[in-house]
C-alpha cells in the first residue's frame, strides 16, 4: 500500500483501534468492513467516498497478502456509484429573473449591456461562449433571426424574440462604445474589444449579488429556459432542439423538472378489495 493511501484509510484504522491503542485486525470480517462502509461513505462527498473505497481495497489486499487477516476482504467494499443525471437542474423562479433584470440600471451604458445580456441568456438559453461569440453580422433584423456559433463549429439560426431584439437595440444604439470590434457585446472600458465567456458570466453573477440572490452562474439561466419551456408543454425533443444538444440523452435530465408529467406517470397505491369481492 502506498503512502498516498494512508490518509484515506486512517478513519478505518481509527475505527478498528480499541481504547488501549491496539489495532484489532485478526478478527476482522466482511460484515465489519461492510458496516464501516455503509455508515461512513454516504456522509462523504463523491470524490472522498471513491478515494476512501479505493484505498480501503488496497489496504485490505495488503493485509491479506501479509497474512494479517485470514481471508481477502477487498470485495466486501462495493463500487461507489455516481449517476450523472441524478441531480435536478436548479431553475430560477420568475421572481428571481425579474430581480436580476431590475438591478440593471438602464440609464447607463453598462446597465443597458447587462440587461441585454441577461435577457439573451434567459430567453434563448445560450451558453456563455455563444453569447460572447455573437457578432453584429449574426443579427438579421429584417428576418428577425440571429446566428448562434455553438460547440463543434455548429451554427444554428434562431428566431429573435421581440423583447430580446428591443434590449439589444437599446444597447447597440445607446450603450455600446464606438469600436471597430464586430462583437455584439464589448467591454465597458478601453480597449473596447469583445467580452470573454467568463466576463459574460460575471454579468449574471454581479447582478445576482446586487439583487440579494447569492451566487448564481449564467448557466442557471440556461436551465431556467429549458425547464420553463418543458413545463409550458414542449416535448423533450423540442427542448433538445432549443438548447441545440448534440445528443438527446443530455436533455433527459430536464424530464425530472416537469413534476406535472411525472405525476401522471405515477401508479396509484394499491387498495384492499372490498369484502364483497368487488375491486
Amino acid at each position: 500500500m502506498t503512502e498516498a493511501y494512508s490518509h484515506w484509510v486512517a478513519p478505518f484504522v481509527n475505527h478498528r483501534t480499541d481504547a488501549g491503542g491496539q489495532l484489532r485486525l485478526a478478527e476482522l470480517t466482511a460484515n465489519d468492513v461492510a458496516g464501516f462502509v455503509s455508515a461512513s461513505l454516504p456522509m462523504m462527498t463523491r470524490k472522498t467516498a471513491q478515494m476512501t473505497a479505493c484505498a480501503l481495497r488496497s489496504f485490505l489486499r495488503f493485509l491479506h497478502e501479509q497474512q494479517m487477516v485470514a481471508v481477502g476482504l477487498a470485495d466486501a467494499i462495493p463500487a461507489v456509484l455516481h449517476r450523472r443525471l441524478s441531480g435536478l437542474p436548479q431553475a430560477l423562479t420568475p421572481a428571481h429573473v425579474v430581480g436580476l433584470l431590475a438591478v440593471c440600471d438602464r440609464s447607463t451604458s453598462v446597465g443597458r449591456r447587462d440587461y441585454a445580456v441577461i435577457t439573451v441568456f434567459h430567453r434563448l438559453g445560450l451558453r456563455c461562449a455563444e453569447v460572447a461569440g455573437l457578432r453584429l453580422e449574426d443579427l438579421d433584423w429584417q428576418a428577425g433571426t440571429l446566428l448562434i456559433h455553438g460547440k463543434g463549429d455548429r451554427i444554428d439560426r434562431l428566431p429573435l424574440p421581440i423583447d430580446v431584439g428591443e434590449a439589444m437595440v437599446d444597447y447597440l444604439h445607446h450603450g455600446r462604445p464606438r469600436t471597430t470590434s464586430r462583437a455584439v457585446f464589448v467591454r465597458a472600458h478601453a480597449p473596447f474589444t469583445g467580452m470573454a465567456p467568463s466576463s459574460v458570466s460575471c454579468i449574471v453573477g454581479r447582478a445576482a449579488q446586487r439583487a440579494g440572490l447569492g451566487t448564481i452562474h449564467a448557466h442557471r439561466l440556461r436551465h431556467t429556459t429549458a425547464s420553463r419551456t418543458l413545463n409550458a408543454g414542449a416535448s423533450l425533443e423540442e427542448v433538445a432542439h432549443l438548447l441545440r444538444h448534440a445528443s438527446a440523452s443530455t436533455t433527459v435530465i430536464y424530464a425530472k423538472t416537469d413534476q406535472t408529467r411525472l405525476a401522471r406517470l405515477s401508479r396509484p397505491w394499491p387498495t384492499r378489495p372490498d369484502v364483497g369481492g368487488q375491486s
